[in-house]
């Protein structure tokens, strides 16, 4: 398989990581293209059996094959164009997320997929697909939660803002021109891949919606700065079975409160509790055992060489190979991501709003 990563920076090297951990490809080139010549040098240094070009447009200008591979890792600014750029020349598109800047350019990206036959597929992908994932898909499915009405998903940290405490040297994560917005476009993609793998909503409203920026004493004066820094929602998730389920959703990357993360189904025989990320392994199910609550508690640890940064490179390979893969593409990378997209919008105008997700758009 060819890929041609665009970004040589710190995520394009990551995925480079992920490629070498394909072992079961007879053949794996790989392209890289940046217009910084330090980051490319850097990259090459790193990863001596890449092919690097200061251009785009010229590394992907040889007669694609079937099966390669372009992985946009660029801020998001750049997300559409270049994945765009990729779709166009014939090529599979990985792109980090957020998948874009707006609802409208997801729809384009879409439509760019369908008209060549090619997949446009979101790293959202990371967390979905871990152990304990499955093992909380293995409890909605058996039944054991009975009817689902309830979701919490909460994760409110004090102080870790993209390009204020996290990562400080890369600004544009607050300039929402350049970011597309605040704490909801950096860690929302990941939240919205794992709730609607689990639910598979077929219709999500967005009933209200809220965003706000938290201020410091050490918030930077030298910069555009206009991003959120804490979301909350109320979504009615509308599932496949016709029945309705309601989900809090809280995000917080600056907070004066309390900080502290909370993720829980709730049904009518059982409620399961578990964290999507790094904190634990553990998942909590509790039910009722002769008018008592009982828990049962499991420990669902990653096993192997492959982490969740190698997640998307590996679903993604697999997907194009029509194998199957927890892969988000497509119609679901366009539906997850405009989950986003719709609480932004209920936030700025004070109504719902509605999405339908496509069943036939969902699939190559």
């Amino acid at each position: 398989m060819r890929f041609y990563i665009i970004g040589a920076g710190f995520i394009g090297r990551t995925h480079a990581e992920a490629i070498r951990k394909l072992t079961d490809e007879q053949e794996i080139v790989i392209k890289v293209a940046d217009p910084n010549p330090a980051a490319l040098n850097s990259f090459t240094e790193r990863f001596p059996e890449a092919i690097p070009y200061a251009d785009v447009r010229t590394m992907l200008a040889e007669e694609a094959r079937e099966d390669d591979i372009v992985i946009v890792g660029t801020p998001p600014v750049t997300h559409f164009e270049l994945s765009l750029l990729a779709l166009e020349s014939g090529r599979h598109a990985l792109c980090e997320k957020p998948l874009v800047m707006s609802a409208e350019e997801s729809e384009k990206l879409l439509e760019a997929a369908r008209r060549n036959d090619r997949l446009i597929g979101c790293c959202s992908s990371r967390f979905v697909g871990l152990p304990k994932q499955h093992a909380v898909k293995r409890y909605i499915e058996s039944g054991a939660l009975g009817d689902i009405y309830k979701v919490n998903f909460v994760y409110r940290g004090q102080r870790s803002r993209p390009g204020v405490e996290y990562q400080p040297e890369s600004k544009w994560f607050l300039d929402r021109a350049k970011s597309g917005g605040g704490i909801l476009m950096d860690w929302g993609p990941y939240d919205f891949s794992v709730l609607n793998d689990l639910l598979k909503p077929a219709q999500v409203e967005v009933m209200a919606a809220w965003t706000s920026k938290p201020v410091t004493e050490i918030d930077p004066a030298d910069t555009v700065y206009d991003v959120e820094g804490h979301v909350g929602a109320m979504l009615k998730y509308g599932l496949e079975n016709g029945k309705s389920v309601w989900v809090h959703y809280e995000r917080a990357s600056c907070t004066h409160g309390e900080a502290y993360h909370h993720v829980e189904i709730e049904g009518t025989l059982g409620a399961v509790k578990w964290s999507p990320y790094f904190e634990s392994d553990q998942v909590l199910f509790k039910s009722d055992r002769e008018g008592e609550v009982v828990t049962a508690e499991s420990t669902c640890a990653p096993d192997g060489p492959i982490d969740v940064m190698d997640h998307p490179v590996h679903y993604f390979c697999r997907k194009v190979k029509g194998l199957e893969s927890e892969a988000v593409v497509n119609g679901q990378a366009v539906f997850n991501f405009q989950c986003l997209q719709a609480i932004y919008a209920c936030a700025e105008t004070g109504t719902s709003q509605t999405l339908y997700r496509d069943r036939e758009k969902s699939n190559r």
